[in-house]
């Protein structure tokens, strides 16, 4: 696919995706759940990434 098409095609996409979210907006959080979250987040990364380069080790069960 062209360079240009993709552009126009991922520019409609987000407008599309913009308007549908300002249509359910999300409720007003406090700072602390929203903390909460982003560990949340960053921790299901972390999971995701798997063990590191600097050896860390995982504890398993028997």
């Amino acid at each position: 696919m062209h360079a240009d098409i993709h552009l126009a095609l991922h520019a409609d996409r987000a407008a599309e995706l913009r308007h549908e979210a300002r249509q359910f907006p999300l409720p007003r959080t406090s700072l602390r759940t929203r903390i909460g979250w982003t560990m949340v987040e960053v921790g299901l990364r972390l999971a995701r990434s798997g063990p590191t380069a600097t050896g860390a080790h995982t504890f398993r069960t028997a």
